[in-house]
């Protein structure tokens, strides 16, 4: 194992064992469901959106290390964005973890670490589920969605 893979490995753990972003906002403006049927990650997002900047988000539930690893960094990312660079930050993520090019213009940060995830293809939806859920949150769904990426 290279380096930068034991470096990714570690982030990945370290992101799923001790989230950063797991609970419950009270009162929050946004709440999602999201679920992966194919391996049993459930989680629910909970968002404080104000003047169309994301001012905090947390989540909660259950799911593999990347799943959990996924939602956490994303809401590293997310903190202080607008809804805009939210979306801008779902679809480079979701080019990435596709193998596809991301805009030179985001910077996904330690978000890179769940790159390698492309390459294992059973764990993809895993890595996307948040991001597919933030997007339903935004667009207003109602109900839980499934990540069928």
């Amino acid at each position: 194992m290279s380096l930068m893979e034991q470096i990714y490995k570690t982030v990945i753990l370290e992101r799923s064992r001790t989230p950063r972003h797991r609970g419950v906002l009270d009162d929050p403006a946004i709440r999602q469901e999201g679920v992966n049927p194919s391996c049993g990650d459930e989680l629910t997002l909970s968002l404080r959106i104000e003047d169309g900047v994301v001012q905090d988000a947390k989540f909660e539930g259950h799911g593999c290390a990347i799943s959990a690893a996924s939602a956490d960094l994303m809401l590293d990312a997310l903190h202080g964005a607008t809804v805009e660079e939210a979306r801008s930050f779902s679809a480079a993520f979701k080019a990435m973890i596709r193998g596809e090019p991301v805009p030179t213009h985001l910077d996904l940060g330690e978000l890179t670490a769940l790159e390698g995830i492309r390459h294992l293809h059973a764990r993809v939806k895993c890595a996307t589920l948040p991001w597919t859920t933030l997007e339903a949150a935004l667009d207003g769904a109602t109900g839980p969605v499934s990540d069928e990426a």
